[in-house]
């Protein structure tokens, strides 16, 4: 049982302000002095970046989908652990969930299983007296999601301000901030969304300074840090990457009746999705013999943001000594490797660099062609192709990658296809894809996934030791995966 003071930030639609209303609020109460913990909703890897700005501590997701209901709660608490306060930034509008599964992943869902208040951001640049209709819509259409206040962004004056708090007087929901329409905060984006911190740090620092000055002048703090305190008590345990690695996962939702998957990859080979296996029994990890712990190194820099904090944490509590290392400046993997993770990031932006570390891309090829497990996603996927735009890259994987004008985005529901250093054939992840690039597969791979929404297919690469896909998943939901990995780094 644990009582942490907590705040979901909400919005009846995208582009609304959430992100600016939760990092400022994140970094107004970070500058009171209080210790802050970040959360986004949903799959977002940019967000958290802003948010562990602007607190000092590692932004945080909560993803009902990837994850499954039952760890949201416990997933929170590890993250808010020692915290005076938690802000959670929601996705899309309230109640958007997951196409076709209902509240699945919406904030809506995820505001109900930490029981916390809701603050909605709403855009009234457009309207006046209607807002008390769309507020109260909001607030009423499910009785278990607490709307407790609203803050008025994009407002254009003091009659503006007055207007819209006399149409909302009758709703019964209080206003806790008013931010002007001309003090906008600059956050630049592109074609996947805002532009990541770790390539505008002293930008996106006085970004976060800009939105807290915000927050500060136009909400009232005192007032929402007493609501957040009134949130009570959440029942259940932390979670803990230790136990996780030695306990089965609670399961994944079932899965909604769907076509059989499909029977071929693209590379041409026979590939049919198995059906899936029951639980196997989870042995504990371990202890490390001789405290030698397998060197994994973990691609960072501003090429490869993307990743959850979580998938570090079962590396290391599965035996790895984990180490980072940045594509675009170092030129050796870490000394001692055996094992190599490439998440996410924007590799098509920095392909050119990427190419330039010649040496580099000779010790990622040589770490693959020596059997060594090597775990890819989407940006990482993409590094490991024998080209990118033209421009050649690791050639771990007989493929070449572009750029195009198409935004691949949703949820995946997936099963292994073939047997690998992630994972047995069989086994079910849900994942996330976000991309405006294509892959060209060559011959010699097999696929990783059997993917089944939204509509049957095989998806990504198993070749000796390496596991490539666009997928991102989140390992929290099957720790089974750092097991495994870190298993085969001990025996490669």
């Amino acid at each position: 049982m644990r009582s942490v003071p907590r705040l979901v930030i909400a919005a009846p639609s995208s582009g609304s302000g959430k992100t600016t209303v939760a990092t400022g609020l994140m970094a107004a109460f970070a500058a009171r002095g209080l210790a802050v913990s970040p959360h986004k909703v949903g799959p977002d890897y940019i967000d958290p970046g802003y948010h562990a700005l602007a607190t000092g501590r590692v932004g945080r997701n909560l993803d009902a989908y990837l994850c499954g209901p039952d760890l949201i709660g416990p997933l929170f608490a590890h993250g808010a652990r020692g915290c005076d306060i938690a802000v959670v930034e929601g996705v899309m509008g309230l109640y958007d969930g997951a196409a076709g599964e209902g509240e699945l992943a919406s904030t809506a869902q995820v505001a109900k299983l930490l029981r916390a208040p809701v603050v909605l951001v709403v855009d009234a640049s457009s309207q006046s007296r209607s807002v008390a209709a769309l507020v109260h819509g909001f607030a009423s259409w499910d009785p278990q999601v607490r709307v407790a206040g609203v803050i008025l962004n994009k407002v254009a004056s003091d009659r503006h301000e007055a207007l819209l708090r006399e149409a909302l007087e009758s709703s019964g929901v209080p206003v806790f901030g008013v931010l002007r329409r001309v003090a906008q905060v600059d956050t630049p984006s592109r074609h996947l969304g805002l532009v990541p911190v770790a390539e505008r740090r002293g930008a996106a620092l006085d970004a976060v300074a800009a939105m807290a000055a915000q927050v500060s002048d136009g909400c009232d703090l005192e007032a929402l840090l007493g609501l957040a305190r009134g949130a009570g008590v959440l029942p259940g345990e932390a979670w803990d990457a230790a136990e996780a690695v030695s306990s089965p996962p609670p399961p994944l939702p079932v899965p909604s009746p769907g076509a059989d998957a499909p029977s071929a990859p693209a590379s041409g080979a026979a590939a049919p999705v198995p059906p899936l296996r029951p639980e196997r029994p989870r042995p504990r990890t371990p202890d490390v013999p001789g405290g030698m712990r397998p060197v994994v190194a973990v691609a960072s820099g501003a090429a490869f943001t993307f990743s959850y904090a979580e998938h570090t944490e079962l590396l290391a509590a599965a035996g790895a000594d984990v180490v980072p290392f940045d594509p675009l400046r170092d030129e050796q993997l870490p000394d001692g490797t055996v094992g190599l993770v490439v998440g996410g990031g924007f590799p098509e932006v920095y392909a050119a660099e990427l190419s330039a570390n010649e040496s580099l891309r000779r010790a990622v090829g040589d770490l693959a062609q020596s059997g060594a497990p090597v775990a890819a996603e989407c940006a990482g996927l993409l590094y490991l192709c024998r080209e990118l735009d033209g421009r050649p890259m690791c050639a771990v994987l007989d493929a070449s990658a572009r750029m195009t004008e198409r935004l691949t985005l949703g949820y995946r529901d997936a099963v292994a296809v073939n047997d690998s250093v992630l994972a047995v054939a069989g086994t079910r992840m849900r994942g996330h894809e976000f991309h405006r690039t294509a892959v060209e597969p060559g011959a010699g791979a097999a696929p990783a996934w059997g993917v089944r929404t939204p509509r049957p297919r095989v998806e990504g690469f198993v070749q000796r030791g390496v596991h490539a896909s666009y997928l991102h998943t989140h390992w929290a939901s099957e720790p089974g995966v750092a097991r495994r990995f870190v298993e085969r780094c001990r025996t490669s």
